[in-house]
């Protein structure tokens, strides 16, 4: 590994946010130590049986968020190893992010979505994508007929839910429209999902359970009317404007670009998809066309050989170092037939050929690995908060989407190749729509406009739920929509200055040896992963040079 530059020795010193701080020498072990204090901090108190997010309540606690965030920047680095100096990064970035939220985004005042209680899924991230309160009911963790225990903690769960919905109603005092009236469907589905709960099995006996579930459905109901007449007082943008994306970018989710960067970043990504789509078009030209299949039997054994391709491909390619857990975590997820009216975007080149969306599941592989192999630092073993994963998590996704590709995984099948551009193109599209819609350039109309337009074949056209969903939770989190390109950019350059540093050392670049690089590191920012592999720290001067 190459000397560390003098940029990152004095990587304390260039961080002035809150000004001259006197410096103590310290340990890794007393950063751990802060980061547990912090974690515990970050979790607000309960009032009336749910998270306080109440401004009073946060201001009354700024002021030890000032003095935890006070001994963060005292902490001396000086003679750290690189990986220690990431997880004071790490840190850093997290209380940056309450900050940013605290000051700016106001999740709990400006965005309805942010009380939504109960999911009915997995993330195939580290954590639910965008902001989400700190006592969920995760209703997919429970199988039914509940036992004792399960039944307890299940009523522990639904009691959150009514003084939330309650809570809701005071904290609200927002004026972003756009969030504002996409919110109420998230809590009119909120309503759906909980009546759902009434059909699993046993929950009908059990009356002290059927009657938490009424009074959270009653709640979530009254939420929701109470939404819908409060909507039409709503007049103010939802987006956070380009000066605020840029620091939150930079200094949240530690991406060394700024807005400008990105819409440059995702415009060039978008032709480049096209191109190649229409190059691949033509190379194909006379070979048949794909043909999607047609019946749950067809879909079971495509599915079932994608899998089987994709694991032979990145064991006997020598891609990445498969573990035992990888095809496990795979299979958990191989979806299942959908008629031709009823499938969204990735639903339909999904029954052309699975492997293009099952390359973008490495999500699970990584997901497996912090269950099997948690990293040794603490900071590192569970989920970044305020999604601070998104540039590594979907940038390596769609990396691997097309890297794959490159490496030969649809040798067998040309037109796949086809399927793969597609999909960068719609993620292209889709983040180019958020960042005007955060620019205040465009409503979020318009923006899943540019996402639909813009991805090829009218794929994106064929079932609007999917746009509505991904570009509301695009506005809810800033930076994310654009992180599938510009965290598959990262992850090329990460990767280009590792091949080089390999080159110029005189030792042969292998592919796996960079990609179980990647995994060692973590699920941390890609440009903490670029530096910590390579010891080049160049591409981080727009988050040091401040």
């Amino acid at each position: 590994m190459k000397k560390i530059s003098l940029l990152v020795s004095a990587l304390i010193l260039t961080f002035s946010c809150a000004g001259q701080v006197e410096k103590t020498k310290s340990t890794h072990r007393e950063l751990v130590s802060l980061f547990k204090a912090w974690r515990s901090f970050e979790v607000p108190p309960m009032r009336e049986g749910a998270p306080d997010y109440s401004a009073a309540t946060f201001e009354a606690r700024w002021p030890e968020f000032q003095s935890m965030r006070s001994q963060l920047l005292a902490i001396d680095t000086t003679g750290w190893e690189i990986p220690q100096k990431v997880d004071w990064m790490l840190v850093w970035a997290e209380m940056n992010g309450y900050d940013f939220n605290h000051r700016i985004l106001k999740p709990w005042q400006r965005d309805p979505a942010f009380y939504k209680s109960l999911w009915t899924y997995k993330s195939d991230v580290p954590a639910h994508e965008g902001p989400t309160h700190h006592k969920t009911t995760e209703i997919w963790t429970y199988s039914f007929p509940l036992t004792g225990e399960e039944r307890k903690r299940l009523l522990s769960d639904l009691s959150v839910i009514p003084p939330l919905n309650a809570q809701a109603r005071e904290n609200l005092t927002g004026n972003a429209a756009e969030l504002w009236r996409a919110g109420i469907r998230v809590i009119e589905d909120q309503a759906r999902d909980l009546s759902a709960i009434l059909n699993r099995e046993g929950v009908s006996r059990d009356a002290l359970l059927v009657s938490a579930i009424k009074k959270a459905i009653r709640s979530t109901e009254e939420f929701a009317a109470w939404l819908r007449k409060e909507a039409e007082d709503k007049t103010g943008p939802s987006g956070i404007g380009k000066e605020n994306y840029t620091w939150y970018l930079q200094n949240v989710h530690l991406v060394p670009l700024n807005w400008e960067d990105e819409v440059l970043l995702l415009k060039r990504d978008l032709a480049r998809a096209w191109s190649s789509l229409k190059m691949e078009e033509h190379r194909n030209r006379d070979l048949p066309p794909m043909m999607a299949a047609d019946s749950p039997e067809a879909y079971d054994k495509l599915a079932n050989e994608a899998a089987e391709s994709l694991m032979a491909f990145l064991d006997g390619q020598d891609i990445v170092t498969v573990k035992d857990y990888f095809e496990p975590a795979l299979r958990e997820h191989l979806g299942n037939f959908v008629p031709e009216e009823k499938r969204n975007f990735f639903i339909i080149g999904e029954h052309y050929d699975p492997r293009p969306l099952y390359s973008h599941f490495y999500h699970w592989f990584e997901l497996a690995r912090m269950r099997e192999e948690p990293h040794s630092s603490e900071i590192r073993r569970g989920p970044l908060l305020y999604n601070i994963f998104d540039s590594r998590n979907e940038g390596t996704a769609t990396a691997v989407e097309e890297l794959f590709l490159q490496g030969g995984l649809y040798d067998d099948s040309p037109r796949s190749r086809e399927i793969v551009y597609i999909m960068i193109a719609q993620r292209a599209a889709r983040g180019l729509g958020s960042l005007y819609a955060h620019a205040h350039m465009m409503t979020m109309e318009e923006a899943g406009g540019i996402h639909s337009e813009y991805t090829p074949r009218g794929w994106m056209k064929t079932e609007k739920e999917l746009l509505l969903f991904e570009q509301h939770l695009y506005m809810r989190q800033p930076g994310y929509g654009s992180s599938y390109i510009t965290g598959k950019y990262l992850l090329e350059s990460a990767m280009a200055d590792f091949a080089k540093m390999m080159e110029d050392d005189g030792e042969p670049f292998q592919v796996k040896e960079f990609m179980d690089t990647l995994n060692g590191i973590g699920n941390i920012p890609i440009s903490l992963g670029h530096w910590e592999m390579t010891g080049q720290d160049g591409h981080l001067k727009p988050i040091l040079n401040k």
